[in-house]
């Protein structure tokens, strides 16, 4: 069952930022990932503090996937950039059968 990682993000410093884009594409790949979506244009209507300046929904081939992604040495490395020039709410969660 595919699942999905939707994530948003603040971005506060945007060439650190910058860091964390050049290195999660190849994490990414390395577990099959498929960005479905994302960008800036959006709206956050209910339960948000801050209006995210960017969203993103990422398709992966099961839930275990997509935990072992986010977990992975190669984006957690990538993943200390983006805490450092952002603030991010990110789940993942399992697709409908």
């Amino acid at each position: 069952m595919k699942a999905y990682w939707i994530a948003f993000v603040e971005v506060e410093d945007l060439e650190e930022y910058k860091k964390y884009l050049a290195l999660a594409p190849s994490a990414l790949s390395a577990y099959k990932a498929n960005i479905l979506a994302r960008g800036e244009t959006f709206t956050a209507l209910e339960g948000f503090d801050v209006n995210p300046s960017r969203a993103v929904v990422i398709e992966f081939e099961s839930y275990e996937m997509a935990l072992a992604c986010y977990h992975s040495e190669a984006y957690q490395k990538a993943c200390q950039h983006r805490k450092e020039a952002a603030k991010a709410k990110i789940i993942i969660m399992k697709g409908v059968e």
